[in-house]
């Protein structure tokens, strides 16, 4: 039995393959499929684009966004500013001057709804996503890593994997869901407290390690009758691999931020929107929330642009802590005009940040980036200056990916309360999604694709993205 000592606690062969399944080597049947699609001369169904998905949890409000409706009575339209956009006649909420000033680089839905007005991780995992996180369906036909460089092709970004100090992951609902696929497709979720973090914590000097001969014998030595839960008996195309992840290779890099020039790291720098206590007045201020949004949301889009540079195809940032966006002022929650203070100051920067860093990188057809919670807030305010749950409508902005940018899709009616042209819902933000990571005519010519992603393809994507 192959077991990895430090003079402490060995590391067993069950163990091994188990940090394996997740992606430390890529020893899964999941990370070989797409390989030996191309070995065996089948078409490659894989874009190489990449898909980064920012989610708000707790529903952040069409009207201090996208749409603010300046025309409608007080009490419904944006209770800040409304501010010009780079495209004429397009306006946006104050909160985000730096996205007006790049509206003409994105495209903006106002008729997307996600029929949902309860807390939870709709759309990233829901009925219309076959309850799995939609890069668990990317990762079945790309598979959990890539071949040769053992990237993740599925991640999880929560704000601990760039700051450990601020408080752990939280996600209402399980955002590492696989559905009807095996637990091997679960993405990779790094950082203090993340599964990554102890899976990589192998205790080894790495003095110790530099024997590779030995480690590929010892390696070669493993039993190959392992599980049949949709993983390999043969470990020999990926053996390299799991030594060159082990000694630290892409995955270790692409994470690391100090790797990072000083320029980039200070464009998408968003401590200035920490503002110490100012929002304990409510019980997500006490905890730490708004603080931690604020000063991780920049590094997190910079860690997971890296993460697609390095060949990750599909990255998840949950950067919204307990559901900032939610913003009832009920004691728990900030009031609209404090909560986008709190946290749409530092998402107007980091995502611009983003956007400005994609086009001087020549990324903007590469990576597309989607940005929606699970749901919209109320037309009118409540009597405590906030706005409550909502389920006919939402916001939903998309940048790159090779859409064209500069288009509003969609109309909401005058209160931005329903769609009055045709609306989009999560089906179809799925649909647009893996097509741009998936090429449908080119899967089906694959003997035995995934039925399940066949399926979400054949829904229409969001019509007119161009």
């Amino acid at each position: 039995m192959l077991t990895f000592f430090d003079g402490q606690q060995p590391i067993s062969r069950r163990e091994l393959l188990r940090v394996g399944t997740l992606g430390l080597g890529g020893l899964s049947l999941s990370s070989l499929l797409g390989v030996k699609a191309l070995a065996n001369g089948q078409p490659n169904p894989l874009t190489g684009k990449s898909v980064i998905f920012l989610f708000q949890q707790g529903g952040p409000s069409q009207h201090e966004t996208f749409d603010p409706k300046p025309d409608a009575p007080l009490g419904v339209r944006s209770v800040g500013d409304v501010i010009p956009t780079s495209l004429p006649g397009v306006r946006f909420s104050g909160w985000l001057p730096r996205l007006a000033k790049l509206a003409h680089k994105v495209t903006v839905v106002r008729s997307f709804h996600t029929g949902n007005s309860g807390h939870n991780i709709q759309p990233i995992v829901s009925d219309s996503s076959k309850q799995a996180n939609i890069g668990v369906h990317y990762a079945r036909v790309a598979g959990v890593t890539r071949a040769n460089s053992g990237m993740p092709t599925n991640v999880v970004l929560f704000p601990r994997s760039v700051d450990p100090d601020v408080p752990g992951p939280e996600a209402r609902g399980n955002i590492s869901a696989t559905g009807p696929y095996s637990k091997s497709y679960a993405p990779f979720i790094p950082g203090k407290g993340g599964q990554l973090q102890d899976d990589m914590n192998l205790a080894m000097p790495r003095e110790r390690f530099f024997e590779r001969r030995k480690l590929l014998a010892g390696l070669d030595s493993l039993n190959r009758a392992i599980d049949a839960n949709g993983e390999i008996s043969a470990l020999d195309d990926i053996q390299q691999q799991a030594a060159e992840v082990l000694l630290g290779g892409g995955v270790s890099r692409a994470l690391d931020l100090s790797q990072e020039d000083a320029r980039t790291l200070a464009l998408y720098d968003t401590s200035r929107y920490v503002r110490g206590d100012k929002w304990n007045s409510v019980t997500r201020g006490t905890k730490g929330y708004y603080n931690a949004q604020a000063g991780t949301i920049g590094k997190l889009l910079l860690q997971a642009r890296r993460l697609c540079e390095a060949g990750c195809g599909y990255v998840t940032i949950h950067a919204s802590y307990a559901g900032v966006w939610d913003m009832h002022a009920d004691g728990n929650n900030l009031n609209m005009r404090d909560g986008m203070e709190a946290v749409g100051y530092s998402f107007d920067h980091a995502v611009a940040a983003f956007i400005e860093d994609c086009e001087a990188r020549g990324l903007s057809d590469k990576i597309m980036l989607v940005c929606c919670g699970e749901m919209g807030r109320t037309p009118k305010l409540n009597k405590r200056g906030g706005r409550d749950h909502w389920a006919r409508l939402a916001p939903l902005m998309l940048y790159g990916g090779g859409i064209d940018g500069g288009l509003v899709i969609g109309k909401s009616d005058r209160m931005g309360g329903e769609p009055v042209t045709d609306a989009f819902g999560p089906k179809h933000l799925i649909s647009t999604i893996l097509r741009t990571v998936i090429d449908p005519g080119q899967l089906r010519l694959i003997p035995n694709a995934p039925k399940q992603v066949t399926d979400l393809l054949d829904h229409p994507p969001i019509a007119g993205l161009g």
